[in-house]
């Protein structure tokens, strides 16, 4: 058989795997603190013909060798952990994150996430949870009876309310944000949320606005940081090389049909 056919198809089942990212990329334009997924390739492995530098007379070397790849292989998917786009809700109970750091959620397992969705709720218990339930950490517990719109949250994290009959605010919590020498090498796990790998390396915990951390912005969300335009572009490209590859499947197999045709 032709090399050039399941070289090809490897080309294919590359585009393939990209078409894939960038679908699950558009997909999530709307969610919140969504970063988009970009696929890396690398080539295979090659087959040496003829090593560079191989004797030629007894005064001269080959220049160059002789070498043919056998195709791509898909490398990794990255995170590309860019600040996306900044929305105001109005919402008391939304924050956003302007810079670096994550949320820390536990699960209902008592292992910790991490999340950039700041579209909190206050239970039953006048906790701050997430949309599914999961805590924020360190634990934020707001008064009975407080008044709702009068929910503060400044630039470094402090919450503060208003307790009727109280003449100043309250303060009754701290926001505390997360980062990671690597945040390319955390585990998405889906729900928005993250956790921790060897190669992300551990929690580096702080007050927003010290310390490298990012700000929070109260009555904010982060959109998605895919963008439309680039995500299209690249599926245009995408969608090219997969047929190009699959151009090279029909010329190589239209070569096999001669090489076949030969004896009649």
């Amino acid at each position: 058989m032709m090399r050039s056919l399941w070289t090809a198809a490897s080309g294919m089942m590359g585009q393939q795997f990209n078409i894939d990212t960038i679908s699950n990329n558009l997909s999530n334009v709307n969610t919140t603190g969504f970063k988009r997924n970009r696929a890396d390739f690398e080539d295979l492995l090659y087959q040496t013909v003829r090593t560079a530098g191989t004797p030629a007379t007894e005064q001269t070397l080959v220049p160059v060798g002789v070498q043919v790849g056998h195709g791509v292989n898909i490398a990794g998917t990255q995170k590309l952990h860019i600040q996306g786009s900044l929305q105001n809700t109005g919402n008391v109970t939304d924050i956003a994150i302007e810079g670096e750091g994550f949320f820390r959620v536990m699960q209902y397992d008592g292992s910790f996430a991490y999340t950039r969705d700041g579209a909190f709720q206050i239970d039953s218990l006048g906790q701050l949870v997430t949309n599914n339930g999961l805590r924020v950490m360190p634990e934020v517990i707001l008064p009975q009876g407080f008044l709702r719109d009068t929910l503060a949250i400044s630039q470094d994290g402090r919450i503060t309310v208003q307790i009727p009959g109280a003449d100043d605010p309250l303060e009754v919590g701290q926001v505390e944000l997360n980062r990671f020498v690597n945040p390319a090498g955390l585990n998405a796990i889906g729900d928005n949320l993250f956790k921790e790998t060897s190669a992300s390396g551990g929690p580096l915990s702080g007050q927003p606005g010290f310390d490298g951390m990012g700000q929070t912005l109260h009555k904010f969300l982060e959109m998605s940081n895919v963008s439309v335009v680039s995500e299209m572009v690249n599926m245009i490209v995408a969608q090219r090389a997969y047929e190009t590859n699959s151009k090279a499947i029909q010329t190589s197999d239209s070569m096999l049909g001669i090489a076949t045709g030969l004896k009649r």
